[in-house]
C-alpha cells in the first residue's frame, strides 16, 4: 500500500493494482464501497483512513456522499492503453469497421474520459455534418384541424357530443427522432462529467446546440430502439460509441441520498464482447457453415433447475453444439488461473455433450495450456490472449482459436 495522505477531492487508481490508502471523511468512504465502483474498506487501525482498490471498471465517477458536501471524484486507469482499448470497444461494436486512431484521434489523450469524449464528439460532429436526419414519428395529440385519421374510441371517450378539439393520430416528419435523442443524450451525458478538457467541452456545447430542437431523454427513461438503415448510415458509428458511453454509466444512482454521476466501462464485458464478436466474424469468414450464440442459454440437470448462459456456443450445420468458450478478463497469476473456471468449463462440456471446453484469458504466462480430466474424457483448454499487442496480431490469434473450434469432436 502507499502511505497515508491528507483528504482530498479527486482518487487517481490503475486497474486491478494494489489497494491505495486515503485520508477520506467516512461518509465518503461509506459511499464509495455502497457505489460498487471500487472496493473500499475503513482501515482498521487508523480512524478516518480508508483502503481503495480498484477491480475491472475504468473511467470516472464524482461521488457526492449523502447530506452533501463536495464530490470525490474517483479515476480509474485502464492497463491497456486507452487506444488499444479503443480497438477492442470499436470492433465489438462494428467489425466492419472499427474506430482507429487517426479516425477518432485518441492517440494524444491517456486517460479514458477525454478520449471518449473527443471521440463522441467527432463522430457526431460527422454525423451532422449533412444536416440532421429527418423521419417520421407516430404521433398523437388534439387538434383544432384533422390530421391523419381520427381516434374515434379516444374522441368519444374524451369528447364525447364535442366537435372540436379532434383526437387524431399522423405520422410526422421531423428531426425529433430516436437516431437524435441518442446522439444529444450522449452529448449530455458527457457533459456533465468530471475531467472532459475544456477545448472538448467546447465542441460538445456547439453539438448540443445542432440538436437543440431533439426532445431531451430524461434520466432513468430508457432509450429509444433504432434500427440500421441505408437512410441513417451516417449515423450508425456515432450512434454506436454513444450507446457505448450511455450503457457504461451503470454507476449512476442514489441510494440513500448517495450520488454517483460518471462514465465506467466494465472491462470484463469488453473483453467478453470482443472475443465473441471477433469469433463470430472469424466463423463468418471462413465459411463453414457454423452458426454461433452468445449467452445461450442451457441447463445442467435434467430437471432444468440449474441453468447456465457460455459466453459463446458454436452449432453445426444440423444444429447440435460442437464448441463453447467462455471469455475471463483475467491475467494468469503465479499459482495458475482459477480452478473455479475449470469446474464451470466443466459442468459446460458436460451438459452440451463436448470433449472440449475453451476458455480464453486476457493474458498468460503461456498462450496455451490443456487439462485432461480424469474419467471423463474431457479436456479444458485455456488460451491467453495478449491485449498488448497490435489488433491484427489479436485477430490472427482469434482466427487460429475459430479454425480449432471448428475441429473440436463431441462425446
Amino acid at each position: 500500500m502507499t502511505s497515508a495522505v491528507e483528504a482530498v477531492d479527486s482518487v487517481e487508481l490503475v486497474e486491478h493494482a494494489p489497494a491505495t490508502r486515503l485520508a477520506l471523511p467516512d461518509a465518503v468512504g461509506r459511499a464509495l464501497a455502497a457505489s460498487g465502483i471500487v472496493d473500499a474498506a475503513p482501515d482498521p487501525y487508523t480512524p478516518g483512513f480508508w483502503s481503495l482498490r480498484a477491480g475491472s471498471k475504468v473511467g470516472a465517477v464524482a461521488v457526492t456522499a449523502p447530506g452533501g458536501g463536495e464530490p470525490v471524484t474517483i479515476r480509474v486507469t485502464p492497463k491497456v492503453p486507452v487506444a488499444r482499448l479503443f480497438f477492442l470497444l470499436g470492433y465489438s461494436l462494428d467489425p466492419s469497421r472499427s474506430w482507429r486512431d487517426e479516425e477518432v484521434e485518441v492517440a494524444e489523450h491517456r486517460d479514458l474520459l477525454p478520449a471518449i469524449a473527443h471521440a463522441v464528439e467527432r463522430q457526431v460532429d460527422r454525423a451532422l455534418r449533412q444536416g440532421l436526419l429527418q423521419g417520421y414519428r407516430a404521433t398523437e395529440e388534439s387538434a383544432l384541424v384533422v390530421r391523419g385519421r381520427i381516434r374515434e374510441a379516444e374522441q368519444i371517450r374524451r369528447r364525447f357530443g364535442a366537435m372540436l378539439p379532434v383526437e387524431v393520430a399522423y405520422d410526422e416528419f421531423t428531426t425529433d427522432i430516436a437516431e437524435n435523442r441518442i446522439l444529444r443524450a450522449g452529448v449530455e451525458r458527457l457533459l456533465r462529467l468530471p475531467g472532459v478538457p475544456r477545448d472538448v467541452r467546447r465542441r460538445l456545447l456547439h453539438q448540443r446546440a445542432r440538436l437543440a430542437d431533439v426532445t431531451a431523454i430524461v434520466r432513468g427513461q430508457p432509450l429509444p430502439d433504432w434500427l440500421p438503415t441505408r437512410l441513417n448510415a451516417r449515423y450508425q458509428h456515432a450512434l454506436h460509441l454513444a450507446r457505448a458511453v450511455l450503457d457504461g454509466v451503470s454507476a449512476e444512482h442514489t441510494p440513500g441520498g448517495l450520488r454517483v454521476d460518471g462514465f465506467l466501462f466494465d472491462m470484463n464485458k469488453l473483453f467478453e464482447d470482443f472475443v465473441t464478436v471477433a469469433l463470430q466474424e472469424a466463423f463468418r469468414t471462413m465459411g463453414s457453415g457454423h452458426t454461433t450464440r452468445l449467452q445461450d442459454s442451457h441447463h445442467l440437470d435434467e430437471a432444468a433447475a440449474i441453468r447456465m448462459k457460455p459466453d459463446l456456443v458454436l452449432y453445426g450445420s444440423h444444429g447440435t453444439p460442437c464448441a463453447v468458450v467462455d471469455a475471463k478478463y483475467k491475467a494468469e497469476k503465479r499459482g495458475g488461473y482459477p480452478d473455479a473456471d475449470l469446474y464451470q468449463m466443466l459442468a459446460y462440456c458436460t451438459a452440451l455433450g463436448l470433449r472440449e471446453g475453451h476458455l480464453v484469458y486476457a493474458k498468460g504466462n503461456a498462450p496455451h495450456a490443456a487439462h485432461q480430466v480424469r474419467h471423463a474424457g474431457i479436456v479444458i483448454h485455456q488460451h491467453a490472449l495478449d491485449l498488448d499487442q497490435e489488433p491484427a496480431g489479436m485477430l490472427t490469434a482469434v482466427e487460429g482459436l475459430a479454425q480449432r473450434l471448428v475441429n473440436t469432436p463431441r462425446v
